[in-house]
């Protein structure tokens, strides 16, 4: 696409040098800038991609977007906003891939990632061609990449989508975090259905307080179009048991289906019963009532997969379908994934880092389990310092034992984290050990029949972060090593 036909697309802009190149490529990585390229000028929270516009000229760039003056060699176009610019250009130069698409974003504190997985394997098994980008990998079809962020930024989203479009896929399903939406990661993608799970506490650390944190997962629905024609028709998907519903109601010129259990709504889920091999309860929806079996665990599980049912009905796919598929999805990466090698107790692994899922866990495994229950918990460094006291005190109350532990101390001291964690109870069924993989060893070496170990906050992680190193480590390959050693 020519440069002229590229900057069509933007209203308020400002040339050094008039010229006409071939736009081939747009990349904000200086590394990867060559003949051909739009360089975008990104000034991000720790590096500023200012500071190598002179690398990417050197490197080949045929033209540089930026907010700033630059003495670079080659065409400079001066914007405002690079971010808007870059999203608005990215669409542009890739096709508006995402209208091509059937969109569905899903933003909430817990279960996006889950409700993500039970969605996507709806529309799979329905003959559906998918792709899907979240916190575990990005997919497209049977391919799967890997993703630095939850939500990618807007240039790495529309090339992926037209990656999608390239490979046929129909539907497409993205997890929406909160950072994402205030950075403006999803401008120009086109929403068909938005998907609320739930507002609890996490990210207080970005966001300040609880305000701002809904005020930013509100984004996702106010900027869910305006129109209501047939062939463009937009759903807000929300769970009506959520007091931040209200305002996304308001929000949203979307039509509104609600999901829940405790308040009325559209699709409700009532006769729950919740046992060690899963979950059951009676499905009421506007025109039936069905009773469903699920292999999956807990009243969290129970809203994931109302959410997934109400998305996939909006999206016309036939509910005996919808039911079939839920019913024979065994667990997703790192969510209460249990770990088993012939051991007489429980472990589960699972991705809870906050403290209502934390809670939501624990409850859950109350449920069933027959002997003690022990939790082990850690809390990010350079994360949110105010859910660590909460979050102790949870594991302390619900579980016989508490072991506090590191979870991916970053540039904090671990021995202060803990200390923040010691300080939300007074309980005397806690202990502290520092190394994680002590602590896991430890919590098995102890186990008797019927107990449950709960392994809380990396789930499906593969590393910890200690400092500025990224270390080799998974909770499931520690705990199978540790069994295994307990068995021989």
């Amino acid at each position: 696409m020519e440069l002229k036909e590229l900057l069509t697309y933007l209203v308020n802009y400002e040339m050094d040098i008039a010229a006409n190149p071939e736009i081939t490529s747009i990349e904000m990585d200086s590394r990867k800038a060559g003949k051909g390229c739009l360089f975008i000028c990104i000034e991000g929270l720790v590096f500023d991609g200012h500071d190598f516009a002179e690398t990417a000229a050197k490197n080949g760039a045929t033209a540089i977007l930026s907010e700033k003056d630059l003495n670079v060699n080659v065409p400079v176009i001066k914007v405002r906003d690079s971010k808007k610019a870059m999203a608005i250009i990215a669409d542009a130069f890739y096709g508006h891939p995402s209208q091509k698409l059937h969109l569905i974003g899903i933003t909430g504190t817990n279960g996006k990632t889950t409700t993500s997985h039970l969605i996507e394997k709806v529309f799979s098994d329905s003959g559906k061609t998918t792709g899907m980008i979240g916190t575990i990998e990005m997919k497209i079809k049977d391919q799967s990449y890997k993703v630095a962020n939850t939500t990618p930024d807007s240039l790495f989203l529309q090339n992926a989508f037209h990656k999608m479009i390239e490979e046929k896929v129909d539907t497409a399903v993205m997890e929406v975090s909160s950072h994402a939406l205030v950075q403006g990661r999803v401008w120009g993608c086109d929403y068909d259905i938005a998907v609320f799970t739930n507002l609890t506490q996490d990210h207080l650390d970005y966001h300040k307080n609880m305000e701002e944190y809904q005020f930013a997962k509100s984004l996702l629905f106010s900027q869910l179009g305006n129109t209501y024609q047939k062939s463009t028709k937009k759903f807000a998907v929300l769970n009506n048991d959520d007091p931040a519903s209200e305002m996304f109601k308001r929000i949203t010129s979307a039509e509104v289906i609600t999901y829940g259990i405790d308040n009325d709504c559209d699709i409700r889920a009532t006769n729950i019963t919740i046992g060690s091999q899963g979950t059951s309860f009676t499905l009421q929806t506007p025109k039936s009532k069905r009773e469903i079996n699920l292999k999956l665990m807990g009243k969290f599980s129970v809203y994931n997969v109302l959410a997934s049912i109400t998305t996939c009905l909006l999206s016309g796919i036939e509910l005996d379908q919808i039911i079939k598929s839920l019913e024979n999805v065994t667990g997703v990466s790192g969510r209460f994934e249990p770990v088993i090698e012939g051991q007489e107790f429980t472990v589960i692994v699972d991705y809870a880092h906050t403290p209502d899922s934390l809670e939501n866990v624990l409850r859950t495994i109350k449920e069933f389990a027959k002997g003690s229950i022990t939790a082990i918990i850690g809390c990010g460094g350079d994360r949110d310092k105010t859910k660590r006291p909460l979050m102790a005190g949870i594991a302390a109350d619900l579980a016989d034992r508490a072991i506090f532990t590191s979870d991916n101390p970053r540039t904090e001291d671990p021995l202060q984290i803990l200390k923040d964690m010691e300080a939300g109870t007074d309980a005397k069924n806690y202990l502290t050990i520092p190394d994680r993989k002590e602590a896991i060893e430890y919590a098995v070496e102890r186990a008797k029949a019927d107990d449950v170990i709960l392994i809380a906050g990396k789930g499906h992680e593969t590393y910890q972060i200690i400092g500025k190193d990224v270390l080799d480590f998974d909770d499931r390959i520690v705990a199978r090593e540790a069994i295994k050693a307990v068995k021989k």
